[in-house]
């Protein structure tokens, strides 16, 4: 291992934890990164799915005390039951159609010129989406409709597509169906938790007879940056959302993919 490669792992554990939680896609600017850098992990994605597992630890820290709340209210207490419905009913659609589409997907989709193409469209889709919603009428999680949150998890499943990101389907889709602007934001926080979980498990599994714990400096380097890095999307994202919008983050989609692909065109 050098150093090189050393810091290679380092830049995509930041790159991981800034953009899981932002609707610019951090399955995408992995694949970007990973052509345009030729970063060779561990094999067995390891390396890849140990960040992600940093990503989501992240959440499960910011709202450490809600979600304790939730746990200990779940058996008596009616907010906290409608909380957890509303969140495993979002998680449903991915839970069953990712096992059946997601290895397709993978093995058809899962390349530079789709991410590229993905990221534009989505920004646009943003600003599109932006100027069309009005203020949300659900002010909680525990106060949106079953159908609300059945409906944000079909469109969760958009983000199968690599470049589409999850939280951006997940957060427009909630705009789109009358959820208020932090409330969804938060909403794609902890619907993260089992989506991610769930993801990770199951690459795990499918890849079990591959992984090996190699170059072990490298995969702890990548949790700890996508963890730390996480920490801050989670703990800033919502403010600056209500301050400024998500039409920055369309920007940013557009510009990244448009040089994408003139990158891609070029070779």
């Amino acid at each position: 291992m050098d150093l090189i490669t050393l810091l290679e792992a380092a830049f995509l554990g930041v790159v991981e934890g800034l953009t899981e939680f932002l609707p610019v896609s951090s399955t995408g600017h992995l694949i970007l990164l990973d052509d345009l850098l030729g970063f060779e992990g561990p094999p067995g994605k390891v390396f890849e799915i140990v960040i992600q597992l940093g990503a989501i630890l992240a959440v499960c820290w910011v709202y450490r005390q809600r979600l304790f709340d939730v746990l200990v209210g779940l058996p008596s207490e009616r907010p906290a039951q409608r909380f957890t419905l509303n969140v495993l009913l979002a998680f449903l659609p991915a839970a069953v159609i990712g096992v059946v589409a997601y290895p397709v997907i993978k093995q058809v989709l899962f390349s530079t010129w789709v991410v590229s193409i993905s990221l534009i469209v989505g920004g646009f889709a943003i600003i599109l989406i932006e100027r069309l919603v009005k203020e949300g009428r659900h002010e909680e999680v525990e106060e949106m409709p079953w159908r609300t949150s059945l409906a944000i998890g079909f469109i969760q499943c958009l983000a199968m597509i690599p470049g589409v990101s999850r939280s951006g389907a997940t957060i427009m889709g909630a705009l789109l169906m009358g959820v208020e602007r932090r409330t969804a934001a938060e909403f794609s926080f902890f619907l993260a938790i089992p989506t991610m979980f769930a993801a990770t498990v199951y690459d795990l599994y499918k890849n079990r007879a591959v992984l090996t714990f190699d170059n072990s400096l490298i995969i702890v380097v990548g949790f700890v940056l996508a963890f730390a890095s996480a920490l801050v999307v989670v703990r800033t994202f919502v403010g600056f959302v209500g301050r400024h919008g998500f039409v920055p983050f369309a920007i940013y989609r557009i510009v990244i993919g448009a040089l994408m692909l003139a990158l891609l065109f070029a070779r």
